[in-house]
């Protein structure tokens, strides 16, 4: 008896450790997905100013597609993530996307062109695509359940600050210098963590990936693409009457042939995204509230600073510090409510993070030419208090909700939809702008006042959608520390005992990248 009463407290204390090395390897990959992450929206502030640069020679919708191009590359990149993680070792993906992003940055900080810009920034967002799934995959098979919420809080400090912070820093760069040095700038950060990952990450062990399934690839290109530049079109002068039902068809028609293949591929383990995740009812009520929130996130975060330059007269600098105090507040918080969803579970947290979201939603579409710069800081406050309270539970629970063997698959779902998501928000938000706008201007209104109210009835859209998000949170619940293999994986994976070695199928299963 004495030596169970002993043996307890370390056994609660083991379950609650991380491995050895387990707590660098997660830092390490923290800190670059900040970084990487970081420029996803730096170019918010600066359209004005590339619409401004005669070198470029653009106008504000072409200016625009380096945000939404950035997206709509993760968007296809990501999907592929869950394979790429039983192909290769933590190690070795990470020295190639982290590659892919430092060049990508430095030839977007030294292009002379606007193609090569653009260029640039996909080749920026390969990079960033591998870089998120990576990170909460290796925090998913790291971390005791114990201790998930906690880590989870940190991530989402990661995926909510980072892209809140990046107009700040673009801001200040703008206010003393050239936009080249949003890339030029953080390309020494990059670089430095490039080479602390070759020193820290180790490699490892292998074992025989599921097949590649090279049609997978451009169904996805043609799905997510097709649909976010049909979203992108809506709205659009001068364009032929066939663009945008094509664009918008030709989204549709992939993503259901993406959805039908990977039905038929995951029979044998070998699906590019795995829906079964889509299985699990707390995965995706979590991701369909992650997927409203993050089209408003990014809906907001572009037209924000657009608000603020051509309605309110204010400098990017000065914009940049409006957004700052939320992405801090979202950024304290984070790790805060990651403890606290581990010790009460996710609807105390959620279920008021989603009714502060919507709150400040409603609170955006009184915007008026008169209302004063600190009222829109009240605002940004509100909005990320509601994202901090909502985003580490999500997290959690989505991943949390997966049997094992789902978490790569899973995380590249649950980024994938972030992305597509954001894409269509920023493309919904702009276009509604843009398209009200261009209404009244014609009606003689001032051009600043008349982007307002284009951006008020984006707002509303928001509102309104985001009701379902609400209704979503109350589905949500703490999900079980030990989620069972489903029955079919387990068929598929104890097939090569039972079958001949060399019989069809006869694979073993995919396993998870050393780290």
């Amino acid at each position: 008896m004495p030596t169970d009463t002993q043996s307890t407290p370390a056994r609660a204390d083991a379950a609650t450790r991380l491995p050895a090395g387990g707590a660098i390897v997660i830092a390490t990959l923290l800190v670059s997905a900040f970084v990487v992450i970081l420029n996803e929206t730096a170019m918010n502030v600066a359209i004005s100013t590339l619409v401004a640069d005669p070198v470029l020679g653009i106008d504000e919708r072409a200016a625009q597609w380096l945000t939404t191009a950035f997206l709509l590359t993760m968007a296809i990149v990501i999907p592929t993530t869950g394979w790429l993680m039983a192909r290769f070792s933590t190690r070795s993906l990470y020295l190639v996307a982290m590659g892919a992003f430092v060049v990508g940055t430095l030839l977007a900080g030294v292009a002379p062109s606007f193609p090569l810009l653009l260029l640039g920034r996909v080749v920026q967002a390969s990079g960033t695509a591998v870089v998120f799934p990576l990170l909460m995959t290796t925090v998913m098979r790291l971390v005791p359940p114990a201790r998930r919420g906690a880590f989870m809080g940190t991530i989402s400090l990661v995926m909510s600050v980072a892209p809140a912070l990046g107009p700040t820093v673009s801001g200040a760069i703008l206010q003393f210098a050239s936009w080249r040095w949003i890339f030029l700038g953080v390309a020494p950060l990059a670089i430095a963590m490039l080479v602390t990952g070759a020193r820290t990450l180790r490699g490892g062990d292998v074992q025989q990936p599921p097949r590649l399934d090279v049609v997978s690839i451009p169904l996805a290109g043609l799905g997510f693409g097709g649909l976010v530049y049909g979203l992108s079109l809506i709205g659009a002068e001068g364009l032929p009457a066939w663009q945008l039902p094509t664009a918008l068809a030709i989204g549709v028609l992939g993503l259901v042939a993406f959805v039908l293949r990977q039905v038929r591929l995951q029979r044998t383990d070998d699906a590019l995204l795995d829906l079964r995740t889509f299985r699990h009812p707390l995965f995706t009520a979590a991701v369909t509230v992650m997927m409203i929130a993050m089209a408003a996130m990014f809906g907001t975060l572009i037209l924000l600073p657009l608000i603020l330059q051509d309605s309110l007269g204010l400098e990017p600098l000065q914009v940049g510090l409006i957004t700052l105090p939320g992405a801090l507040l979202t950024g304290l918080l984070g790790p805060v409510v990651g403890r606290l969803y581990d010790r009460w579970g996710p609807r105390p947290l959620v279920i008021p993070g989603a009714l502060v979201v919507l709150a400040a939603l409603v609170l955006y579409t009184q915007l008026a030419t008169t209302t004063p710069w600190w009222m829109v800081l009240l605002m940004q406050m509100v909005l990320s208090l509601g994202f901090a309270l909502t985003f580490p539970p999500l997290f959690t629970v989505s991943l949390g909700a997966l049997p094992e063997h789902l978490y790569g698959h899973g995380s590249a779902v649950l980024s994938t939809v972030q992305q597509v998501a954001g894409a269509a928000g920023t493309a919904a938000f702009v276009t509604i702008m843009a398209t009200r706008q261009a209404q009244l201007v014609e009606t003689g209104v001032p051009s600043g006042e008349a982007l307002l109210d284009g951006a008020r009835i984006a707002f509303m859209g928001a509102a309104a959608l985001w009701v379902l998000g609400v209704i979503a949170t109350l589905r949500l619940r703490k999900p079980a520390d030990d989620v069972p293999d489903e029955p079919e994986h387990r068929e598929v994976a104890e097939e090569p005992a039972a079958g001949a070695a060399g019989s069809p199928g006869a694979r073993p299963a995919p396993a998870a990248p050393a780290p």
